[in-house]
């Protein structure tokens, strides 16, 4: 009488058929290096990770697996630097994982974002200003009048403007830090 085989019996029998070639093998690797990279990013990224806890975990790592990890952790810090989010912790980061100080780049982004705060601080005073008068012209005017500068249009084109000319300086920068 015939021998009755389970499902997995049968579907290990099937599986042998087929092999991953070399490249598929590569390939997931990859993907899984760029997990384990972007899993790190935002652990560190939300602060449920502190830059010695990261290194350690990096160091735990084989060599080619630990170089492709610090390669793209250092992409996705750099590409994170932004003129409105506080990014003390990426070029904090930055620094750590080349191994040396980068007080003059450090110098020129905190130059950048204190000029972009500035301008738009300035450009939010002189929105306000301008509504405000725009309602007392209206006959809406006092003490608790509070002119709505976020909600015009105006004001996001000109805050537009002002990130865009701080933007191109932020990308130079950028640019400076993945070529060192």
């Amino acid at each position: 009488m015939g021998e009755i085989k389970s499902a997995l019996e049968l579907a290990m029998e099937r599986s042998k058929k087929y092999a991953i070639s070399d490249a598929e093998r590569e390939k997931i690797k990859e993907k899984e290096i760029l997990q384990k990279a972007m899993g790190l990013f935002h652990r560190y990224k939300e602060g449920h990770f502190t830059l010695n806890e990261m290194m350690r975990e990096i160091e735990r790592m084989d060599e080619k697996t630990r170089e492709k990890v610090k390669e793209t952790l250092l992409s996705q810090w750099v590409d994170a630097l932004s003129l409105d989010d506080d990014s003390k912790r990426f070029l904090d980061a930055i620094e750590s994982m080349k191994g040396r100080g980068l007080n003059e780049i450090k110098e020129k982004f905190q130059k950048i974002i204190a000029a972009y705060q500035k301008e738009t601080d300035q450009a939010r005073q002189r929105m306000s200003q301008q509504l405000a008068e725009d309602l007392r012209s209206q006959g809406i005017y006092g003490n608790a009048v509070d002119p709505n500068v976020e909600g015009q249009e105006s004001w996001k084109n000109l805050l537009d403007t002002v990130h865009r000319s701080h933007q191109a300086k932020l990308d130079k920068i950028k640019e400076a830090l993945k070529k060192s």
